[in-house]
């Protein structure tokens, strides 16, 4: 009997590159840079939370829109970080991880045909997002090698259609940040062209070098248009808890919650009533910035013993890296090779692109353990 066949609604999408990589890296037996992840534990007070929490009995299913005392929490953190007032009630979702929140917020207002801004490179899961939702993403190639943004390029973009501009500070993969600038850009780019903004910020905590996170959040105006996408993850050093959460104003968390309660209901009751508890001691996230900062410091000091050039990384876990100036793999391959014959992977900064723009460059997680790292660069000398 011959097999049904559907036509695929993602029809030029396969299987990320992530897990491509990450897979290679696992069957040589590399030491992974690729897929963004810490190699270290999560910190043993929210273990011992978490535990405590099942063991009192919290297994259950948690309200559709997550825990009210988490909640309550994330809402205190958005006051003691950015001096904004949320209501935990009707404006903050805890979702299945930050990915998620940020599907579900494209999915809440999207249409066919709708257009949206999107910046490249940029993370995987917004032009998929994007197109199964009937709409078109509109690319903006960030200006290289400052990855900053050209608001001129943007303005000629703009179409009647276009209905939403997607955000990612700090940015995945290449760690630069929104600048006063682009904020003022933006500002009145949203005003005079009456749209809304998703805003990926699942690294807010993981920002260098003195430099404020630039949230959405902190700006009535732009609040006002945003869904404001997070993670626990990134800076609890916990990604395979998928846990997250989204900001937005009470119409548009209304409309959010409508998609929300149909593709997942709710999250993991336990942590979310650990994290309720842990996020009341404000240096569980303000002690973020310097933890990665050191990382990526002591990743860097570390690479000038490579051939390797770096690119600028004010935010995220991930460096760029450039390569192309003692080889000519294009850096697909070159991942590749690196991966097989050096026993490092990484990730060619061209899958960040859908038309595979190439410039030489890959991207390396400095979310390791020292001894990772140092093991890694041992490798990376070994370079012709």
């Amino acid at each position: 009997m011959e097999s049904l066949r559907i036509a695929s609604k993602l029809p030029k999408v396969g299987t990320t590159i992530f897990t491509v990589m990450s897979a290679l890296a696992q069957e040589t037996q590399a030491i992974n840079l690729s897929q963004g992840f810490p190699d270290f534990e999560m910190p043993e007070a929210l273990v011992r939370l978490t535990t405590e929490a099942m063991q009192q009995g919290a297994n259950q299913y948690a309200p559709m829109a997550g825990w009210l005392p988490l909640r309550a929490q994330i809402a205190q953190k958005i006051y003691n970080l950015y001096g904004t007032d949320v209501n935990p009630d009707t404006e903050i979702t805890i979702t299945p991880g930050g990915t998620c929140a940020i599907y579900t917020a494209f999915t809440a207002v999207l249409r066919p045909g709708d257009e949206v801004i999107v910046f490249e490179p940029a993370y995987d899961s917004y032009i998929p997002n994007i197109e199964i939702n009937g709409g078109v993403a509109v690319r903006v190639a960030l200006r290289f090698p400052d990855y900053g943004i050209d608001w001129q390029e943007v303005r000629s973009k703009i179409t009647s259609r276009t209905r939403m501009i997607a955000l990612n500070t700090p940015h995945n993969p290449t760690g630069s940040v929104l600048r006063e600038a682009d904020i003022a850009e933006l500002r009145k780019l949203v005003a005079e062209h009456d749209l809304l903004i998703m805003s990926d910020e699942v690294y807010e905590h993981l920002i260098f070098d003195d430099l404020p996170h630039l949230s959405m959040l902190r700006y009535p105006d732009l609040r006002a248009r945003a869904f404001v996408c997070f993670s626990f993850g990134k800076a609890c050093h916990c990604t395979g808890w998928k846990l997250g959460y989204c900001v937005a104003p009470p119409q548009f968390t209304a409309e959010f919650r409508k998609v929300h309660q149909f593709n997942a209901f709710s999250c993991f009751t336990p942590a979310q009533v650990a994290l309720a508890t842990y996020l009341k001691d404000e240096q569980t996230y303000r002690s973020v910035p310097a933890l990665y900062q050191q990382k990526r410091d002591y990743f860097a000091q570390l690479m000038t013993q490579t051939r390797f050039e770096p690119l600028p990384s004010h935010g995220s876990y991930f460096q760029l890296y450039r390569y192309n100036h003692f080889s000519d793999l294009n850096d697909r391959d070159f991942s590749i090779w690196l991966t097989k014959t050096k026993g490092v992977a990484c990730i060619p900064a061209s899958a960040f692109y859908q038309d595979g723009t190439d410039h030489g460059v890959v991207r390396f997680c400095f979310a390791k353990k020292n001894q990772t790292l140092e093991q890694a660069v041992e490798r990376l000398c070994d370079l012709e």
